[in-house]
């Protein structure tokens, strides 16, 4: 099912997400001097994000789309003749 709400709910968290933990895995790996430390951080990071976002969890599907019921093509040629 597609929910275009809870899409901009995920493409939100990711941005916020990426942006708070890039900061301050460079800040601890500047203070740190050690990349080791700035790719560690990100790179957890980013396994715990996509636990949060990749699996179908409800919170991201309250506003399904309704979509309308199939029409038989066959029962429409029907009708017109």
């Amino acid at each position: 099912m597609t929910d275009f709400a809870g899409q901009k709910l995920v493409d939100d968290i990711v941005r916020i997400w990426l942006m708070a933990t890039t900061a301050i895995s460079f800040i601890a790996g500047f203070a740190l001097q050690s990349l080791f430390v700035t790719f560690s951080i990100l790179g957890l990071s980013t396994v715990a994000l996509l636990v949060l976002v990749v699996p179908p969890w409800p919170m991201f599907n309250r506003h399904p789309v309704k979509w309308l019921p199939v029409v038989n093509a066959s029962s429409d040629t029907k009708k017109s003749k």
